[in-house]
């Protein structure tokens, strides 16, 4: 009996100190557990992935996120086109996912879209998911739709805004469906259209215009679009319910730089034929005139680009303006001979080369000069740079990389190969030399003087400008030239055929199209001037005449 109850105290007291260590067990078992049953569900986990791609505008992850019932519903490109409709009928900017909560089958996610017109709209996106999966419908395209319900939008646009010239004059004005321009402004005002392209339908639509209204496709209604436009109002709906209401607003009448009595002469020295004329205000890079195909129709500049290879070769101490070169009828670069203009010949200094439009010299002073310094200097005056405003064209030249030959390189120095420039770019080449070497950015309205950058430095600017002069007084520009005021110019004859060797095509007014660029007074410029006339025959011949109108008329402002 004594052991017995021995043996049994034993085992109440072992039991009794055996608890805590069995507790203890279960405590971490059930820590375990908790920890375990506190991370993100599935659903939430699928739509956090889901939303985080909506805000990166990543549809095909969104899309691989679906279960296979709903891809086989809808295709990759169809669902990628109704979150753009639905994002573009809401003029949406941007989504951004906030707090996620699960649901019954699901998950909700607290939604915020910015939009161009409706501000902020935040609601919440109930999104059932079923296996990891989205178990999707097109009332998912946007938060807080309902079953069934589709996101539309009555837009209400403002009026267009009137378009003035410097001093107020108006250029054009009245409602976008029947534009009135000015007599004075008709070469200027471009004209009004219904966007074709699907890209440019898309576009009006997601500024909140309907679809069908005209926008500016030329002139200064398509540079100033975005500025007469106005802000348009309207009415988000999703099924019949209104989400937002936005009033429209419209733009204030915008003040252009344009000078209608230079303007006038751009357009009627142009005469009616293909090619461009641009004018500017030397000291302030200001847009006084743009006709025709000035900045929006980018050819090869011929001879006028001599103005760039003369900075280099001066920048670069490749040679002084009094070094002298063979007088020649062409130049042999890899064996293949470069012709002058019209294979006359010429040569002797570098001044006298420059104002006769030496090919012959200037072709191989670009393969002296390189083509990496060649290229920058090309840059330093404009070239690759983005377009100066709406509708425009950058003016071109290849990377030194894509030069690649001596041939190339000579070529491109005399304003052929693959270069490529604008009126409005030689103009302001112009511009940069007659205001001591800086170059400001061409603009169109009113406002602040744009960062001037320095292209040369203001002894090369002044030897340069006196070598154009020369050009005008006794060299190829001649006719370019005023009674009674010093102009400087440079002209230029771009072949458009092949040139080199023996398949050259033969020359003449068809074969080649007309360039020059100038300025005046020659030192103390008013105005700068870019002209070229496509298939018109040499530059000293046609454009010049078309610049000294403009010039003319530009200075007879007092």
């Amino acid at each position: 009996m004594e052991g017995r109850g021995h043996s049994d105290e034993r085992r109440r007291r072992l039991t009794r100190r055996g608890a805590p260590a069995l507790g203890g067990a279960l405590l971490v078992i059930l820590l375990i557990v908790l920890i375990a049953s506190s991370g993100p569900s599935p659903a939430i986990g699928v739509a956090r992935g889901f939303t985080h791609a909506w805000e990166r505008s990543d549809y095909r992850a969104m899309y691989a996120m679906l279960t296979p019932a709903a891809r086989r519903g809808i295709d990759a490109a169809g669902f990628t086109e109704a979150y753009r409709t639905a994002a573009d009928t809401a003029t949406a900017t941007g989504v951004a996912a906030g707090k996620v909560s699960e649901t019954h089958g699901g998950a909700r996610v607290q939604m915020a879209v910015r939009t161009r017109i409706f501000g902020t709209i935040k609601a919440g996106l109930e999104l059932p998911v079923s296996h990891s999966r989205v178990v999707w419908s097109r009332d998912l395209v946007f938060p807080g739709l309902r079953h069934g319900e589709a996101l539309t939008r009555r837009s209400d646009p403002p009026p267009r805004a009137a378009i003035q010239a410097a001093d107020g004059a108006p250029i054009v004005s009245g409602p976008a469906q029947s534009r009135t321009p000015s007599a004075a402004g008709r070469g200027i005002a471009g004209q009004m259209g219904v966007p074709q392209n699907p890209a440019d339908i898309e576009a009006l639509y997601a500024r909140g215009f309907p679809q069908g209204r005209p926008v500016g496709q030329g002139g200064l209604e398509r540079i100033l679009e975005q500025r007469v436009a106005g802000r348009p109002g309207g009415t988000l709906l999703e099924g019949r319910r209104v989400v937002r209401r936005a009033a429209s607003h419209a733009a204030q009448a915008v003040r252009t730089t344009i000078d209608l009595h230079i303007e006038a002469a751009a357009v009627s020295a142009l005469g009616g034929r293909l090619g461009g004329v641009a004018a500017l205000d030397p000291h302030t890079g200001q847009v006084r005139a743009l006709a025709g195909i000035a900045f929006s129709g980018p050819q090869p500049p011929g001879s006028t680009f001599k103005l760039v290879t003369l900075a280099a070769v001066l920048t670069g101490h490749v040679a002084k303006p009094t070094d002298t070169f063979p007088v020649a009828t062409h130049a042999l670069i890899d064996g293949v001979p470069l012709d002058n203009a019209n294979g006359e010949s010429c040569g002797g200094t570098l001044e006298n080369a420059f104002v006769q439009s030496c090919n012959s010299v200037f072709a191989p002073l670009g393969v002296r000069v390189g083509a990496k310094h060649l290229v920058d200097m090309a840059e330093r005056f404009g070239f690759n740079d983005p377009a100066p405003f709406p509708g425009a064209k950058p003016s071109t030249i290849p990377h030194p990389d894509g030069i690649t030959s001596n041939l190339d390189l000579g070529s491109t120095a005399i304003g052929q190969g693959k270069v490529l420039a604008t009126p409005l770019e030689m103009a302001s080449i112009a511009q940069a030399i007659a205001a001591g070497g800086v170059q400001y950015r061409p603009t169109i309205v009113a406002g602040p003087r744009p960062f001037p950058r320095r292209a040369i430095d203001r002894r090369i600017a002044r030897t340069m400008r006196r070598l154009m002069v020369e050009v005008v007084r006794r060299g190829t520009g001649t006719s370019a030239a005023l009674p009674t005021v010093e102009v400087a110019g440079k002209t230029g004859t771009a072949e458009l055929g092949n040139t080199r060797g023996p398949n050259a095509t033969s020359g003449g007014a068809a074969n080649t199209d007309a360039w020059f660029a100038s300025f005046a007074p020659a030192k103390h410029a008013r105005i700068a001037v870019g002209v070229m006339l496509i298939r018109a025959g040499a530059g000293g011949q046609t454009a010049a005449p078309v610049a000294r109108q403009v010039l003319s008329a530009a200075l007879s402002r007092g």
